[in-house]
């Protein structure tokens, strides 16, 4: 009789599992200690760490900053002065700023150097700024004269007043009479007037305002004109109207326009004429 013995390997084959019991549980691993700890509150700590370090940071920079001051924080070696220049000199200009550039490039005063520029009579605007490593650029506005204002004051563009040293180089320019603060208004009014008169071939020699509100001009021709308060605007029309239909012929011997009326003028000659020495024109609405 022959006996075949067979080696089984373990785990081969199938095994029978014996069914869990109901009720049984699983083990399970127990957590580490550090996780079962409660965790320290930082938020307050961090509140007092991130203000030191921004003190810190501060502080660390300023030391730095003082330390570099002196490689970086050079003479003032050029000066340029740029804009158009008519009736100031660069040498002028020059002198007016030698105290403030004696100072390094970070410590010299550029809003007292522009402020001590705009003091100059025909100064307008000034624009001041540093050029590394050691230059200053300034930019100069001259003003721009209009017209005279009064007998001690000249108006530029934007009907400013300014008082320069010398007048009687500007004669030429029509001089505006007002009250103190309405310089800009009379400039305005002069303004218009000059496009309205231009196409009759007409410029303005002077225009006032005087206390009560009326206007006063005179052309430079040497014809003047009566507007009063109100309605300029409306007589200068009606004034051209009139003057190119039935004036114009006759325009180097007048002498007034009154042009206070509702629907006319009054025209006063230089020479009497044979019929009478002034003229109404009405117009008809």
């Amino acid at each position: 009789m022959i006996t075949t013995l067979r080696h089984t390997q373990p785990g081969s084959g199938r095994t029978s599992r014996k069914p869990m019991p109901r009720g049984a549980s699983r083990l399970v691993e127990p957590k580490p200690l550090a996780s079962r700890l409660p965790r320290p509150n930082l938020s307050g700590l961090k509140r007092v760490i991130w203000p030191l370090l921004l003190v810190g940071l501060a502080f660390g920079l300023y030391e730095l900053g003082q330390r570099l001051m002196p490689y970086a924080d050079r003479p003032i070696a050029k000066v340029s002065v740029q804009g158009e220049l008519s009736y100031v000199s660069r040498a002028a200009v020059q002198k007016r700023i030698a105290p403030f550039v004696e100072s390094s490039f970070f410590r010299v005063d550029l809003d007292g150097m522009r402020h001590d520029l705009e003091q100059m009579p025909w100064i307008a605007h000034v624009e001041v700024r540093r050029v590394w490593p050691d230059q200053v650029l300034i930019r100069l506005e001259e003003q721009l004269p209009i017209a005279r204002w009064g007998e001690e004051a000249l108006l530029n563009n934007n009907g400013q007043a300014f008082a320069p040293n010398n007048l009687s180089n500007y004669e030429h320019l029509p001089q505006l009479h007002g009250p103190k603060r309405a310089q800009q208004r009379v400039m305005q009014q002069y303004q218009m007037l000059s496009q309205m008169l231009r196409p009759l071939g007409f410029s303005i020699a002077s225009l006032e305002l005087r206390d009560r509100g009326s206007w006063f001009l005179t052309t430079s021709q040497g014809i003047e004109l009566l507007l009063g308060r109100d309605h300029v605007v409306e007589k200068m029309r009606r004034f051209s109207a009139i003057y190119q239909k039935a004036l114009q012929a006759q325009g180097e011997n007048i002498a007034r326009i009154d042009l206070r009326y509702a629907n006319g003028l009054a025209v006063a000659w230089r020479e009497p004429l044979p019929t009478a020495t002034e003229t109404t024109v009405a117009v008809k609405n």
